[in-house]
């Protein structure tokens, strides 16, 4: 009897191992079934063999999605640098003029995507976890419930482990259960991402259980919530990075109109001189010093300052000097030197956009909410446009050259007296109005292409920025420049790109005849002068 019984128990250990073995490994009987056949069966097998799947099926796997795979009646060959290999034992296979490719369609091709995400669940590397339930997100394929649920006994990381349950409640949304879908119809309600929105909707449109429904509808409104406000803070921050922008452009003509009167028709082809010089700058960096090209933006940020500002210095000392006072014969001369500096640009640089390269640490961005992302160039400008901003601030505060600027713009003739060059002051002047307008030039090329009529997408709303933040007045630049970058925004949303410019334009006409000094108007002296 004890005989009899020891021999049951390991007929019964043998045969529960026999039943485990092919979650032990890849059997050939499986490598054919994965290479041949209907879609719909592959799929019902890659979903079997992932739970237990070694390193040999991941390399069965990741062959069939490179499309490295052929088969005959017989067998199946993993292709490897034009030889064949047994994709169970891993031994070179002479490969036969018959052997016919495995064709994925995109239905294949999608289930072998997630099945290699699905594998990387249950690396060491939190990273590449992480990325690949991000992956998984969008899958919420039932027959792999098993493998998420092992992957989540795994996780050691809370936000992995989190969004791993995230997936599991998704996958449990269809399943015949009705407590199951209650409970995960409750449960996806905490999440935020538009992803999982669809899939309630699409619940709730094959829903039949009442209480299953109301969980779908209270989940959806909570999603629905979440959204609106990462929808909301993205239109915030895009006003603010288009401000930030328009702050740039603006800074150099609150100097050169705002303080010295000049309307410099040509400020548009100051910021395009920028942007050019920070192209040629990429190219010597790429050409000659590929190694260090990641700081190429930090060499064409005083590079583009000095070449605005050299040619402003120029035009200064070569045109306006003799114009002063004379607002119309300015603006036209300077409309004039537009479009000589436009074609000189399609001269030397062609008629076409040239591409300025992001260097690594620009590019991307940063995940806020699962609909808010912040691209690091965007992010960079408001802080390049702040930084500029307290540079000129302190520049015209508390400097000598500052000093002397303010002299001779609120009386002339009085620093005249003093010992002032009034003459070479209007030079730095006009020429630090451009260099800043160069700066701007660096930054725009950084969110766009360059090209010989970049200035001419910011000139006009750079005049207005200027005079609704009132003449002189660099903190009603600052106040105009971005609070009409989210006003025009928020009207992009509501009435479309070209209405909203209208309704801007409108409400500046309305402001400037209430109130004709701007949001900063001029006190004292300055004022009467």
């Amino acid at each position: 009897m004890p005989l009899t019984f020891l021999s049951r128990c390991l007929a019964w250990l043998l045969l529960s191992l026999g039943c485990a073995a092919p979650a032990l490994g890849l059997t050939p009987q499986q490598a054919r079934a994965l290479a041949t056949g209907e879609a719909e069966s592959r799929i019902a097998v890659l979903n079997q063999v992932l739970t237990g799947a070694d390193e040999k099926t991941v390399a069965l796997i990741q062959a069939l999605s490179d499309d490295a795979v052929k088969f005959t009646e017989t067998a199946v060959f993993v292709m490897r640098d034009g030889k064949g290999y047994d994709p169970v034992s891993g031994g070179e296979l002479p490969v036969p003029d018959t052997a016919e490719d495995v064709i994925n369609n995109n239905q294949m091709r999608g289930e072998l995507d997630t099945a290699l995400a699905s594998i990387k669940l249950f690396s060491s590397d939190a990273k590449v976890r992480a990325e690949a339930a991000k992956t998984l997100k969008g899958e919420p394929d039932e027959a792999k419930l098993p493998l998420i649920e092992k992957a989540i006994d795994a996780e050691t990381v809370p936000a992995i482990r989190s969004a791993l349950e995230q997936i599991r409640f998704a996958m449990l949304l269809g399943s015949a259960d009705k407590a199951k879908r209650l409970q995960a119809a409750t449960a996806l309600g905490a999440s935020g991402t538009p992803a999982t929105k669809t899939l309630l909707l699409e619940r709730q449109s094959l829903e039949t259980e009442p209480d299953v429904r109301a969980a779908l509808a209270v989940s959806l409104r909570a999603i629905e919530g979440r959204l609106a406000w990462g929808e909301r803070l993205g239109v915030i921050f895009t006003g603010v990075s288009l401000g930030s922008i328009l702050l740039l452009v603006a800074l150099g003509l609150a100097i050169t109109y705002g303080l010295m009167g000049v309307i410099n028709m040509a400020h548009g082809e100051l910021m395009m001189i920028g942007a050019y010089a920070t192209y040629v700058v990429q190219n010597l960096f790429r050409t000659y010093a590929p190694g260090a090209f990641e700081a190429y933006v930090l060499v064409a940020i005083p590079v583009s300052f000095m070449a605005a500002a050299l040619v402003g210095a120029g035009l200064e000392r070569s045109v306006i000097r003799w114009l002063y006072g004379r607002p119309l014969e300015t603006l036209l001369a300077t409309w004039g030197i537009s479009l000589m500096l436009q074609q000189a640009a399609r001269s030397i640089f062609g008629a076409q956009n040239v591409p300025v390269e992001n260097p690594t640490w620009l590019s991307g961005g940063v995940d806020v909410m699962s609909n808010l992302t912040l691209p690091f160039n965007r992010v960079a400008i408001v802080v390049f446009a702040l930084l500029v901003l307290l540079a000129v601030a302190a520049l015209i505060a508390r400097t000598r050259l500052g000093l002397f600027v303010r002299g001779v713009t609120q009386n002339r003739r009085m620093a005249a007296c003093l010992g002032i060059n009034t003459a070479r002051i209007d030079t730095y002047a006009f020429a630090l109005g451009s260099g800043i307008a160069g700066l701007a030039g660096c930054a725009l090329s950084q969110v766009g292409n360059v090209g010989p009529d970049l200035g001419q997408s910011y000139i006009v709303d750079a005049f207005m920025v200027v005079v609704l933040g009132g003449v002189g007045q660099l903190a009603g630049t600052v106040y105009a420049a971005l609070g009409l970058g989210v006003l025009n925004k928020l009207l992009e949303g509501w009435q479309g790109a070209v209405l909203a410019k209208i309704m801007v334009l409108v409400f500046i006409v309305i402001f400037i005849q209430k109130r004709p000094q701007g949001i900063f108007a001029l006190k004292g002296r300055s004022a009467d002068a």
